[in-house]
Parts: structure tokens; C-alpha cells; sequence
């Protein structure tokens, strides 16, 4: 029936099904047969942060000669890739094999999984997405997972000081209600041994002080009859939440005099002492630090070496037995995957701390490196910065990639070989082809590096740089690729990361390598759109084919206006071929090969055209400009004085760059000038 009412419209969007899965319960014997029919309930923390990471799927492809898994689940699937992570799929291939080794058993369980690199290379998002990807698994059939709850009738509140509902403060899984001795032999008569994956079950770990107390008593009351004490037992679906501190737990140091052990490992709860008698009742006791709480899920520790050393022996505990020490209690079981982060000075401070060694041995680093592959650091500002964000205006064509490929360039070290450039060193790791390299050649130069992508500049600083050239006054409509360099520039001066002069000149000569590459970037798109006649260079090219047919089979050529039969136009073969790097000694095999090449796709059927040799088209498209700069006279855009007819062409070219290379009219103007000052200078070198 339909409705006016406002609230039952929103009530519509409801999914009373998932909501009754989400907040299933039932009794022991129930969870029993949902264990029988899936083991992987049981799952561990690693074995399901590892099951998750896989459930979105794996992609694999060959860089350098290497075969490299990327993991869907960094692309963010679940948020639309808000929060993906580009270019750092050998890195996260390696966290992933340290979370793969863990989920086996394999040791790797007991270490704390340390993210460490330069500030901005992504450790918070990878942690922030782990721990995401990890509550939205325990919604699904296929990451569920479950905790219990005592329920006590009036005559017994006096076990739990008076509360008739009981749960479980650490979220533990039921089976460790099962006496320790009982359950090798009770997963053989439910013919339980290993879960979905293949990997062994095993039920490790005591229940919590107050759960364990609780069960004590329950045990004297029945006589030690376990079937009856376990009646007491409701099972629930346990749903991870970091807001609703459940399976999810955070860390963030303070400073030293406010550093409490207690936040970690929970505190006394002094209003239940009296009621308790004791301080030591286990009843009394708020098991509610961030290990308790993330219990069965995962622990992030933010900047995890600015801890006091009093939390190094809470932290060391956790890490390799598993277990947590709250005040005046025994050790207390946990089972939760602990990951932390940390910048290259903390890291270093580590390595010179004599009293950290035992830390350091229960570590295993995985480096977090800035990107330096262009294409995919332009992919981080492309998604911060769409058309959609960015309404008000046009970010010019080459923008966000000059500023992309500057931070790039800051975190490459020099190539050893004297032959080859920094900016040709960034082109090779992006995958472009240069004469003389292989791909061997790019393996070498990745391993004769020492620190490389562990300095530099980070994509805050750039993602900074380009909001405040989007917010500012010298542009009406667009922003280009030089007001945002010199904002990079003027703000090396006040970059509080860059401690020397030497680093802050390094930096700006690079910018001065960007801005030259951008110069032979927009010559080449401004001659494009001069040439970009297509009946112009299709004419070219018949001409071309035309003389190269007649020079090859020792032939004439018919001269169109005249009729008369001359010698095949050398100068102008020539002309196209030497911009396409053929030299003088090989023009005759170049051009005997494209009569093959021609005579082959005859054979095919197909027909030769300029756009099917791509180095043939570019050679056209700048003879053609050639022809044509003269004419266009766009170095008169820098005078006072245009006449009407050669404004009308440039007016063609500007549509045409707007057309072709996405700019809007102001920043297709700005382009034009430019080249134009350029060409005024007398560079006009293409």
C-alpha cells in the first residue's frame, strides 16, 4: 500500500532479513551444528583478515619479467575506491605474504607487522582499510563469526552482581567454553579438523578472569556438570565495529606523562569494588583496553614507536604468547592480528636503541615506499580532484601529470649510468620504450638503487599545492600546469621536511626539468592541432607514398598541375623520413620496407592509410606544420597587431585544441601565447 508518510518511505530502504542475520542468537547445541557445518568459523584473527583480503579476488600480470599479484581488495572496492592505494602492489605483495605466512601458523603470527616508510606513502590508508575490510567481512555469510553471553536466572545474579545478561567483555569465541583438555576429542566426534581452506583447527586459549569465574561458580553449583552449566550460555553473532570499539582497537600514543599501561590492558572498575569486596575480583574489572576490545579482529597502533617502555612489555606479551596482563589478573588470552606504523626518523631512533632490541626482534618490516611510477601517482590527484569536486574550474590538460611526475623525480636517485637522465630514468619505470633499454635494463636500474621511493617529496604536499592554485585569483576558469609548479616552488621554503638548502636546490631544479618537458609537450600539441587537417595529411601522404612506390621501382612521378613525368621529390621523402629519425644510410631499406608493408595488407585486403604507422602520422602531422606555421603566423599572438584572417585561423587551432586535448577557452589561450612566445624567441624546434 502506498504511503505519503515520510517515515515509511526511509523504513522501505530496511533489510529485515540481514538485520535478523546480523543479530542471530541461539543456544550452545545451535552453534555446535553451525560449526559442524562450517568450520570456518572458527577461523583465527590472521586466517580471517587473510580470507578477506582474498575474498575480493586477485589479478596477475608480469613487470619486468616478474610475475606481481595485485590484491582488489587495496582498490576499495567497498567505498567505490576512496580510499585505493596505486603503485604499490610489490609492497602490499609482501604484506600479504607476511598475513598468508600467519594465517598458516607458519610463526609469522607472532610478530607485530610493522608498516614503515616516509610520511604520506599510505601506511594509515592500508591500516584504515584492513581494519574496514575486516568489519565488513564479519557482515557477511562468508565472514561470520560468533561470541556468547551468560544469561542467569534470579536465584544466581549474585554470580554476575546482579546482571541478568552477562556478555563475554573480550568477545571470546564459545568453543573455549570447552574444557582445554575435552576439545582435540570433541572436534573428532563432530568431525571437525580443518576449515575451508585446508588449514588445521585448533581451539587455543583460555576464557577471560571474569568469564572464567563466572563458569567456576556455575561448575560448584552443578556439581561440575557441564552440560548444565553450558545451558547458561546464549550464543550471538559478534559484528566487528571500530566505532562501537568491538573487534577493532586503535592506539594512538600520547605524550610521555600521559601514557597509561591501563589503556591498553583495561582498568578497575572502583564502583564494583565495593559491591565486590575486592579489587582483585575479576568482576570488578573493566576489560576494556584497546587489546581486550579488538580481540578477535585486528589492533592498529599509530606511530607504534613513540610508545613508553612500559607499554613495550604489554606490547612484547601480546605479540609472541598471545597473551595480555591486566592489573592484579593472570595472563589473559588474546587473539587479534597487531599492526603498526611508523616514519623513517621513529624507525631509525628504533635501530639506535639498545633497549628496543627485544622489540625489534618480534617485528617484521614491511616498507611502505612513495610511488615512482608516473602514472599512477597521477592517479592519486586525478581521484582527489574530478570534474565533479572540482566545479568552478578546468584544470588544463598536463596539470596534475607535471605536478605528478615533479614528486616523482623527487624520490628517484640518480641513475649510475652516465647515458641516461633522471626524467628518462621516470619514463622507463612508467613502461615508454627508449633506444638502447630492455626491460632487463629497468631491473637493473631498480636494483642498483638503495633508498629509492623512501625520500622525496609526499602527495600531501602536491595535493596542497594544487587546492591552493584552485583557490586563487590569477586564473578566471582554469588552472595550468605553471601556476601550480610555482606553487610547489614558492612553498619549498616553508616545507618543514626539506632540512637542507642542498635538498631544497635539487628540488627546484626539477622543476625546471618538468617545466622544459611541458614546453616540448604543448609545442608538440599546439603543431598537432595546426596540422591536424586530415585531408591535408592524407594528400601528404599519397604524395609520400606516391614518390617513395616510384623511387623504389626506379620510376617517375606524374606531376599533377603540369602532367609531366619528373624525378621522385627526394627532398621532400627526406623531410618526413628524417622526422622520423631514418638517417641518410638507411632510407632505402626504410623505404623498400614500407612497399612490403603495403603489399602485405594488399595481399590482406586492407589498405594503407597514415593513421596505420603511428611514427609515419606524427612525421606528417609536424611536415604539415611546417608548411603551415608561415601562414598562421602564430608568433604575431605576442604583437598588438592581427589581422582578421589570421586571427579566424588561430581561432581554428584554439577550437581544435579544445577539441582534441580537452582545454577550455582560457587555458587553450594561455597554451597559444605561450607556444607563441616561444616561437617569437625563435625555439621553435619540434
Amino acid at each position: 500500500m502506498k504511503t505519503d508518510r515520510l517515515t515509511d518511505l526511509i523504513a522501505e530502504l530496511q533489510d529485515y532479513q540481514e538485520f535478523a542475520d546480523l543479530n542471530w542468537t541461539g543456544t550452545f547445541e545451535d552453534y555446535l551444528k553451525i560449526v559442524k557445518e562450517n568450520p570456518s568459523v572458527l577461523r583465527t584473527a590472521y586466517q580471517r583478515l587473510y580470507d578477506m583480503i582474498l575474498s575480493w579476488g586477485t589479478e596477475e600480470f608480469i613487470d619486468n619479467k616478474k610475475k606481481i599479484i595485485h590484491y582488489n581488495f587495496f582498490d576499495d572496492p567497498m567505498r567505490d575506491g576512496r580510499e585505493a592505494i596505486f603503485g604499490l602492489d610489490i609492497p602490499l605483495m609482501r604484506l600479504v605474504n607476511v598475513i598468508k605466512s600467519a594465517a598458516m601458523g607458519y610463526g609469522a603470527e607472532k610478530r607485530i607487522i610493522l608498516l614503515h616508510g616516509p610520511v604520506g606513502s599510505s601506511k594509515s590508508t592500508i591500516a584504515r582499510l584492513l581494519k574496514r575490510g575486516l568489519e565488513d567481512y564479519s557482515r557477511t555469510a562468508e565472514g561470520a563469526l560468533y561470541t556468547y553471553e551468560w544469561h542467569l536466572p534470579q536465584d544466581m545474579l549474585h554470580i554476575t552482581g546482579g546482571e541478568a545478561v552477562f556478555p563475554s567483555p573480550m568477545n571470546e569465541e564459545p568453543l573455549r567454553l570447552i574444557p582445554e583438555e575435552w576439545r582435540a576429542e570433541a572436534l573428532k566426534r563432530m568431525d571437525v579438523s580443518e576449515d575451508t581452506q585446508g588449514r588445521p583447527i585448533h581451539i587455543k586459549g583460555d576464557v577471560n578472569p571474569a568469564c572464567r569465574l563466572i563458569f567456576r561458580e556455575l561448575m560448584q553449583h552443578y556439581g561440575g556438570d557441564w552440560s548444565k552449566v553450558i545451558q547458561h550460555i546464549r550464543i550471538k553473532r559478534l559484528i566487528l565495529s571500530e566505532k562501537n570499539r568491538v573487534g577493532i582497537g586503535t592506539f594512538q600514543p600520547k605524550d610521555e606523562k600521559n601514557q597509561d599501561s591501563t589503556e591498553l590492558t583495561g582498568d578497575i572498575n572502583y564502583k564494583k569494588i565495593a559491591l565486590f569486596g575486592s579489587d582483585s575480583d575479576p568482576r570488578a574489572f573493566n576489560f576494556d583496553g584497546e587489546f581486550n576490545i579488538a580481540n578477535r579482529g585486528i589492533i592498529e597502533f599509530i606511530e607504534i614507536l613513540k610508545l613508553d617502555v612500559a607499554f613495550l612489555y604489554d606490547l612484547l606479551g601480546a605479540t609472541q604468547e598471545h597473551s595480555i596482563k591486566p592489573k592484579k589478573f593472570p595472563q589473559t588470552d588474546i587473539d587479534e592480528v597487531i599492526i603498526g606504523h611508523t616514519n623513517e626518523a621513529e624507525y631509525r631512533k628504533l635501530l639506535n636503541n639498545e633497549f628496543m632490541e627485544a622489540l625489534r626482534d618480534r617485528t617484521i618490516k614491511v616498507d611502505i615506499p612513495y610511488i615512482t611510477r608516473l602514472r599512477h601517482e597521477i592517479r592519486i590527484y586525478k581521484k582527489d580532484f574530478t570534474p565533479a569536486r572540482v566545479r568552478d574550474k578546468h584544470i588544463a590538460p598536463h596539470t596534475i601529470e607535471m605536478a605528478a611526475m615533479w614528486a616523482i623525480l623527487t624520490r628517484l636517485e640518480d641513475p649510475k649510468k652516465h647515458d641516461l637522465t633522471l626524467l628518462q630514468k621516470l619514463k622507463l619505470y612508467d613502461g615508454r620504450t627508449l633506444p638502447g633499454f630492455t626491460q632487463d635494463n629497468v631491473k637493473e636500474l631498480r636494483k642498483e638503487t638503495k633508498r629509492e621511493g623512501m625520500d622525496g617529496i609526499s602527495p600531501r604536499y602536491v595535493q596542497d599545492k594544487i587546492s591552493n592554485a584552485l583557490v586563487s585569483q590569477r586564473s578566471e576558469t582554469s588552472i595550468n600546469p605553471f601556476l601550480v609548479l610555482n606553487e610547489l616552488e614558492s612553498g619549498l621554503n616553508r616545507h618543514s621536511l626539506i632540512t637542507s638548502d642542498e635538498q631544497r636546490k635539487r628540488f627546484t631544479e626539477l622543476l625546471a626539468v618538468v617545466k622544459q618537458e611541458y614546453e616540448e609537450i604543448v609545442k608538440n600539441e599546439v603543431q598537432r592541432a595546426i596540422s591536424a587537417d586530415e585531408e591535408a595529411i592524407k594528400s601528404l601522404c599519397a604524395n609520400y607514398i606516391d614518390n617513395v612506390k616510384a623511387y623504389t621501382q626506379k620510376e617517375k612521378v606524374k606531376n599533377p598541375y603540369t602532367g609531366q613525368d619528373e624525378e621522385p621529390d627526394e627532398r621532400l621523402m627526406r623531410a618526413i623520413e628524417s622526422k622520423m629519425d631514418i638517417p641518410e644510410s638507411r632510407k632505402d631499406d626504410f623505404r623498400r620496407e614500407i612497399m612490403s608493408y603495403i603489399g602485405f595488407l594488399a595481399v590482406e585486403g586492407r589498405t594503407f592509410t597514415y593513421e596505420t604507422n603511428e611514427r609515419l602520422h606524427r612525421a606528417l602531422e609536424q611536415k604539415l606544420f611546417e608548411d603551415k606555421k608561415d601562414t598562421i603566423k602564430l608568433s604575431s599572438l605576442v604583437s598588438n597587431a592581427i589581422d582578421r584572417e589570421t586571427q579566424e585561423k588561430i581561432e581554428i587551432v584554439k577550437q581544435r585544441m579544445i577539441r582534441n586535448f580537452g582545454y577550455n577557452d582560457e587555458s587553450a589561450t594561455d597554451v597559444l601565447n605561450f607556444v607563441a612566445s616561444i616561437f617569437a624567441r625563435g625555439d621553435a624546434r619540434g
